[in-house]
């Protein structure tokens, strides 16, 4: 069973800082490409952020060098540092997990919520 737990949101001012956290089960974690994708209400899920299982990130046109996406492989966990945020950021966060082989799979976390706010 694949289990995606997210984990750090909350509440922050504007120009504040958070963790994400997503912690993996079920998968050979050092296989996926680890992403997190966030929603607005009324907006489509969005790419924040994608890192590949050698290591590679990417980031989505709005970051401009506020977050920084990583993974650690021993512990199945991927994380987002999210600096500058800004209350446009606010959004439910999700953990993606991906492999594209023969088959595709793909895998989303339940969300956390991140509100930016004075």
């Amino acid at each position: 069973q694949v289990r995606l737990v997210e984990s750090g949101g909350g509440l922050v001012q504007p120009g504040g800082s958070l963790r994400l956290s997503c912690a993996a089960s079920g998968v050979i974690f050092s296989a996926y490409t680890m992403g997190w994708y966030r929603q607005a209400p009324g907006n489509q899920r969005e790419l924040v952020a994608v890192i590949s299982s050698g290591g590679s990130p990417n980031y989505g046109g709005f970051v401009k060098g506020r977050f920084t996406i990583s993974r650690d492989n021993a512990i199945n966990t991927v994380y987002l540092q999210m600096n500058s945020l800004k209350s446009e950021d606010t959004a439910v966060y999700y953990c993606n997990a991906r492999f594209e082989g023969t088959v595709v799979y793909n895998y989303w976390g339940q969300g956390t919520q991140v509100t930016v706010s004075s």
